[in-house]
């Protein structure tokens, strides 16, 4: 994001900022240890047949959005100051439903 993205209103700033508002109000002052495995499960395209659904759930999403742009996104939304995580194990899967699941 850029210094102008405080006020202004391009579709990828407005779906980080909607992105944060559904994990803070999802996850109430939950803060993430120092150390989690985390997965985001991304929805699979309306489009896409019945036939490859079923062959593509719960394999790798090998498309944007980055791995480490959901992780600092995730991170930035839910706290202040990230710095004492140390570790985190991040991984990323086609679902029929979108969804994070975070492990300690």
């Amino acid at each position: 994001m850029t210094r102008s993205d405080k006020w202004n209103e391009r579709p990828s700033v407005m779906n980080y900022r909607a992105y944060g508002d559904e994990l803070r109000l999802k996850l109430p002052g939950y803060e993430p240890p120092e150390t989690f495995t985390i997965e985001f499960a991304l929805p699979m395209p309306k489009s896409w047949s019945n036939k490859k659904r079923k062959a593509m759930n719960g394999r790798p999403h090998q498309q944007k959005p980055d791995i480490d742009n959901l992780v600092k996104a995730f991170l930035d939304h839910l706290c202040e100051d990230d710095s004492y995580v140390w570790k985190v194990c991040a991984s990323k899967i086609w679902a029929e439903h979108g969804g994070i699941t975070i492990e300690t």
